[in-house]
């Protein structure tokens, strides 16, 4: 296939081959959607987009779990070699078509829509069940800086009392709401790069002296020891599982955020170095994630079991305000400092969702940016509030069995069966059906592509295996057949 080539007018029935159009920006300009300032801009957003709240809670968790060095180094050979392999799939494919997921598929023939369908239908289930956790952490950083730091250490009552109360927790879901879709309506240029050109680095300066104060903490070298140093004993199958997973959730694959992302971007854009920066981002925040939880708990518990044995919610809103308590006066200040940087956390992968769903709404029927928003403004409410009842008056409906809530199973159906299989279908789309020469010639239109041999083997061969055993690992796990 020619390199450059553009289809015309969204990509009608014909398929991508035959018709030109010199850049996606000119694509992106002449249909009115959004375009990125530069290279920093589209970085920066595509890492904030990763740095969410796996980094910040279940990153440190499956450290602990596996071995803390040997986790990390698993990790850390995945991200840069089957994530860093789709992410870059991602972001060349929507570069290419100039659209979100849905007309990204459809640029190639009618019949690949429907990939394009599964992975837009992701950031919309995900949306309002993200919202309803960012509304938990709005209402812990509202508590510790109005002084409240005690109440929060009761063992957890405090949090089971208030997501059990469902007008305290959709107020709190709706003002976390109401600032994402605030920024997300001044645009991509004013609003979601402005957002993250002070909210990224905002996050990694406190995150890096929360790390560094915990590490001046008696006891904690300890914790860092665990944390740093690889024990190949803790080495097995589990551990490459969980690593696996993580790679995938915390660099925002087959979510549509990266096709959609990818889209925005000028041609001259080198893709190769811009995935390993954002690849690189992605991984620093989550070792900083670590290096603020792992050694202060080794601290304040004696060892990194409580990490290893709570995770999600329980290690974000019970665990750690009483590993806050444990540092004596400055607990309220740590646990301050520690809650604005997960809320820049929770803002900065919210926005990327809002946005995704936004580009997918404005693709799908022409409409502007304003409607878009408000569409996607209304969907993720009506569905917050829903998620945010399951808790309460809707704690009757346990989709996957007694104990479960409407949460639990949208987090299932999203992370642990959509994301797997809609990736698993680019992989065998990319590497079988239309070809990685595809991909390739565009990642060369900006740069050269020294390893896409050894990319193709990745996206033809290595992750459809590797997503196949995620897929099957998690739905095992989730029905019992399997315990990790």
């Amino acid at each position: 296939m020619p390199s450059g080539y553009m289809p015309k007018h969204g990509f009608p029935d014909g398929g991508i081959e035959g018709v030109c159009m010199s850049t996606s920006t000119e694509y992106a300009q002449s249909h009115g959607r959004a375009a990125w300032s530069g290279k920093l801009a589209f970085v920066l957003s595509a890492a904030a987009s990763a740095v969410g709240l796996g980094a910040m809670w279940r990153f440190p968790y499956l450290a602990a779990k596996y071995g803390g060095g040997m986790f990390l180094l698993v990790y850390l050979v995945l991200v840069f070699t089957i994530g860093i392999s789709l992410l870059l799939l991602e972001n060349a494919l929507g570069r290419k078509t100039g659209q979100s997921a849905i007309g990204a598929f459809r640029a190639f023939g009618k019949k690949f829509t429907f990939i394009g369908v599964l992975m837009s239908a992701v950031p919309f289930i995900i949306l309002p069940y993200y919202c309803v956790i960012g509304g938990w952490v709005t209402k812990y950083l509202a508590a510790y800086a109005g002084g409240g730091a005690d109440a929060l250490t009761d063992g957890g009552m405090y949090f089971t009392n208030f997501i059990g109360n469902g007008p305290e927790s959709v107020i709190f879901m709706l003002i976390f709401m109401a600032i994402t879709y605030f920024i997300a309506a001044l645009g991509v240029n004013n609003g979601l790069e402005k957002a993250n050109f002070v909210m990224m680095p905002a996050l990694i300066i406190i995150a890096a002296v929360i790390a560094v104060y915990a590490l001046t903490m008696p006891g904690a070298m300890d914790g860092l020891a665990f944390y740093l140093v690889p024990d190949f004993s803790k080495f097995s199958p589990e551990l490459v599982i969980a690593a696996l997973g993580q790679t995938f959730f915390t660099l925002s694959l087959a979510m549509c955020i990266m096709v959609t992302y990818g889209s925005y971007l000028d041609k001259s854009t080198k893709l190769t170095s811009s995935v390993a920066q954002i690849a690189g981002s992605t991984f620093g925040v989550s070792l900083l994630a670590g290096l603020m939880i792992i050694p202060a708990t080794f601290v304040t518990m004696g060892s990194g079991e409580a990490v290893a044995q709570n995770s999600g919610p329980s290690l974000m809103f019970v665990v750690l305000p009483q590993v806050f308590e444990g540092m004596g006066d400055i607990a309220g200040i740590v646990g301050t400092g520690f809650f604005v940087l997960v809320l820049f956390a929770a803002l900065t992968s919210a926005l990327s969702i809002v946005e995704a769903c936004t580009s997918i709404v404005q693709d799908a029927t022409h409409c502007s940016r304003g409607k878009a928003i408000a569409v996607v403004a209304t969907w993720g409410t009506l569905m917050g509030i829903v998620v945010t009842l399951g808790y309460s008056s809707l704690s009757f409906i346990q989709p996957l069995g007694d104990g479960t809530t409407i949460l639990d199973f949208l987090d299932f159906l999203s992370n642990s069966v959509m994301m797997p299989i809609v990736a698993l279908l680019t992989c065998i789309f990319v590497g079988w059906i239309v070809g990685p020469k595809v991909i390739e010639e565009e990642v060369m239109l900006s740069a050269e592509f020294k390893l896409r041999k050894v990319w193709a083997f990745m996206i033809k061969y290595i992750a459809p295996v590797a997503l196949v055993v995620i897929l099957v690992a998690y739905v095992a796990q989730t029905f019992g057949l399997f315990s990790m």
